[in-house]
């Protein structure tokens, strides 16, 4: 049910209509039920979704096969497993994880990828300004974090949405409930501190790993990485978000100075 983007020279010039063409390869912004009129944040890359499969399978993977693995992230796995896992990835493969694959294993996958990244998923050269944000409280701070967030490269900004989506879920299964019979379910007690101490290093890096004074971070650094992801990880859902005020404002300067901008953006997919 979804139109083509070509077809935008169809619609009529409300605002409005252009930024749901903006948003057509959203899947979840296509869905037909949608209230006419009713305002909602669209999504800060609307165009493409840009996910590493393997960031994206061993996320799912952990979603539906161990949240409620306790210490999920920091217990040992099989290091021939996961090279094995890894060789499979990197050869292209279409790697299937299912119930069998152990939980461990898809982890510490995980972990590695986001290490060995040749430019870390926040790129080095925002290092010192994502840093700095820790010294910043309350909405202040937030809103420089989403200044940040937006920019990142689209491949970046998409797969740091979708590792801080899966790290929220995770965190959220920290603490142990009942089912509705009354049996227990164990917390994996990762914690959002725990979680944000572990993913920490992998995701803001100063150096290439490697690299001369790659390990060498110092007291401060390591404890404003920890809390610029903890704040990344509690307020993803807000910090990702344009709202359509600042969309609509993007697009009329786009208008006014760069109209080529808006015909290229409609055109690509």
């Amino acid at each position: 049910g979804a139109m083509s983007v070509d077809s935008i020279t169809d619609l009529s010039d409300n605002t409005s209509k252009l930024l749901e063409a903006l948003q057509l390869s959203h899947p979840h912004e296509l869905d037909p039920r949608r209230i006419p009129g009713k305002k909602k944040t669209l999504s800060l890359n609307p165009i493409t979704w840009q996910v590493p499969r393997i960031v994206d399978r061993c996320c799912t993977h952990i979603e539906t096969h161990g949240l409620q693995t306790v210490g999920i992230f920091r217990v040992g796995s099989s290091k021939k497993r996961v090279q094995q896992l890894r060789e499979e990835f990197d050869q292209g493969l279409d790697v299937f994880l299912d119930e069998h694959q152990n939980v461990h294993d898809v982890a510490a996958l995980l972990k590695e990828f986001l290490r060995d990244m040749p430019d870390s998923l926040i790129p080095r050269e925002l290092y010192g300004a994502f840093l700095r944000t820790a010294t910043m409280e309350g909405p202040a701070q937030l809103d420089a974090l989403q200044l940040l967030l937006f920019l990142l490269p689209p491949c970046h900004s998409d797969t740091l949405h979708r590792l801080l989506r899966f790290l929220g879920e995770v965190a959220r299964h920290a603490e142990r409930s009942w089912d509705p019979d009354g049996r227990e379910i164990p917390g994996n007690k990762m914690t959002v501190s725990n979680l944000a101490t572990v993913f920490g290093p992998n995701i803001l890096q100063k150096e290439k790993p490697g690299e001369k004074d790659a390990s060498g971070l110092n007291f401060e650094d390591s404890a404003a990485i920890i809390l610029v992801l903890q704040r990344l990880i509690e307020h993803h859902q807000t910090l990702f978000m344009v709202s359509p005020e600042m969309q609509c404002d993007v697009l009329r300067r786009l208008f006014q100075t760069d109209p080529d901008v808006i015909d290229y953006l409609l055109r690509r997919k």
